[in-house]
């Protein structure tokens, strides 16, 4: 093993003279800082049996926790760093045979090692390092990254077509990289599209028409202003016009709303059925009772928002009201993915069995949406695409949903450059290789 010492005004410096000096084969074995700079010593032929503190040249018995620490820290944390370095700054486009696809993102297994070492360094020194540790781990996990993804890219160009035009979509990352991780290999780009988008289809879960078929006790929860009682109204009208007003009943539970009531009572005028007006869902147990001839009953819920303090027990009234009772979950289509969410994650209280998604007119992309709903795994009854009572509401189908999402993606000319694609899977490339 031949070992050297170098010294300069910082690391990048010391770096590149170990590389002129002994070549990208060189291995970092210690690192310190001095009066003016660093001091690294260096190898190559390095043998791993020789441990760093028999070539280190400060006596450990002179240092604190503190500087041990530190400097354990440091020596592995630059070792990783310019292995690395020196591997991405020293490559010459030199033509060599491919390799397999199992072999050729070889680096992986190390750099998987290497993030383990971090973390069991970080674990074990003092709260004083703490933050120079994170940035460090940082700054290395920005290298592992840069070189999975731009490994990613040079051996599998399908693979990056296929992120790019999910992320386009509006997509989550997380579900987007499931999709082109399961992607089989050797396929051309359009076929590999055309599967993607197959496979995100399969993912929605719907449900049947049973409502209108067979009738229920039905709530409508959701934000305030997402259209629960427009989606009663397109309901009811269908309803209507297939069995006739007699066994239809209208109940809204909204009191906070001003006039919300009244819409529900004009509905029920306009239809010729029964309309009802409570206070609160904890009188629903009592009214239901009284409405048992009724094969279809739709409930029209407060609005209440995310935030307020009362919806959770608003909620768990509702889901404990009746046996036969069920609740859908309405989400605006044109909301933005994180409201979407919040919703999904505030209104479970209430435990609905599937969800209807209105306002598709408005909406600029679905990815949010259609990524929400493939996470919570909550059936997609019906779509709502405009005001029109009863036209503007279909039963869900899956493709079609995509199918509208991707013709949205083109219309509003949603583009992914290479930056956006690297910091949103650079992280996960190595998944995907």
């Amino acid at each position: 093993m031949k070992m050297k010492s170098y010294r300069a005004p910082d690391m990048r410096q010391a770096l590149a003279l170990i590389r002129d000096a002994q070549g990208p084969d060189a291995v970092i074995l210690s690192s310190k800082r001095i009066a003016g700079g660093v001091e690294v010593v260096a190898a190559v032929d390095y043998d791993p049996d020789v441990s760093v503190s028999e070539v280190s040249q400060a006596p450990a018995a002179a240092m604190t926790d503190y500087d041990i620490g530190r400097e354990s820290y440091h020596s592995r944390a630059a070792q990783i760093a310019a292995a690395m370095s020196v591997r991405a700054q020293g490559e010459r486009p030199v033509a060599q045979p491919r390799k397999p696809a199992a072999e050729s993102f070889a680096p992986r297994q190390k750099r998987d090692e290497m993030r383990s070492e971090l973390d069991e360094l970080v674990a074990g020194q003092p709260a004083a390092v703490g933050e120079e540790l994170r940035t460090l781990r940082q700054m290395l996990e920005t290298q592992f990254a840069t070189l999975a993804w731009n490994d990613l890219s040079r051996r599998a160009p399908v693979q990056i077509a296929l992120l790019k035009q999910l992320t386009e979509l509006g997509l989550a990352s997380d579900l987007a990289s499931e999709l082109v991780a399961q992607m089989p290999g050797r396929l051309e780009t359009d076929e590999a599209q055309r599967l993607a988008i197959a496979q995100l289809s399969r993912r929605i879960a719907t449900m049947e028409e049973r409502w209108l078929d067979h009738g229920g006790i039905v709530a409508m929860v959701g934000p305030t202003g997402v259209g629960k009682t427009t989606l009663i109204a397109k309901l009811a009208a269908r309803w209507v016009m297939r069995h006739g007003a007699r066994s239809l009943a209208l109940i809204s539970a909204d009191s906070v709303r001003i006039g919300a009531q009244e819409q529900i009572h004009t509905l029920g005028r306009l239809l010729g059925v029964p309309a009802y007006g409570i206070e609160s869902v904890r009188e629903l147990p009592q009214l239901l009772d009284h409405l048992t001839d009724k094969r279809l009953v739709l409930i029209d819920t407060a609005g209440l928002s995310q935030r307020d303090e009362r919806l959770r027990g608003e909620l768990m009234a509702l889901a404990s009201a009746h046996p036969r009772l069920e609740s859908t979950l309405v989400l605006s289509g044109a909301a933005q993915a994180g409201a979407i969410e919040e919703a999904v994650e505030r209104f479970s209280a209430a435990a609905p069995q599937s969800c209807v998604l209105t306002k598709l007119d408005e909406a600029t992309s679905l990815g949010g949406a259609i990524s929400t709903l493939i996470r919570a795994q909550l059936p997609l009854a019906y779509l709502s695409d405009g005001q029109r009572v009863p036209e503007d509401l279909s039963a869900a189908r899956a493709h079609q949903l995509v199918a509208r999402a991707v013709q949205l993606s083109r219309k509003a000319g949603a583009t992914a450059d290479e930056d956006l694609l690297q910091r949103r899977f650079g992280a996960v490339a190595h998944v995907m290789a």
